[in-house]
């Protein structure tokens, strides 16, 4: 047997076999050769990653007492968005004031 090895290490098809699945594709009623101008067309089903949002959060470094992070972290999965509840709860009830 023949195989080929690419540069990813995949297996490609043999000289035989590649002219075997040109026959099966041409012989299938249902294939589209896509052209450049059908390629120019088409569009992916989905944006790949997470949907835009109108107000994106802002990443933030900051240093805290490391039992106090250890206690959030060990409240499971999500302690990053229950923190940040933590904070806006605070921010609404005044105990933080916009700089002026």
């Amino acid at each position: 047997m023949n195989k080929r090895l690419n540069k990813s290490g995949l297996i490609a098809p043999t000289d035989a076999e590649d002219a075997a699945i040109n026959r099966g594709i041409a012989a299938d009623p249902d294939t589209v050769e896509i052209t450049a101008e059908l390629a120019a067309r088409m569009q992916p089903l989905r944006r790949r990653g997470r949907p835009a949002v109108e107000r994106p959060k802002a990443p933030m470094t900051t240093r805290v007492d490391a039992d106090v992070l250890d206690a959030i972290k060990h409240s499971g999965k999500g302690w990053q968005t229950r923190l940040n509840d933590v904070l806006r709860e605070a921010v609404q009830k005044g105990k933080f004031k916009a700089a002026a």
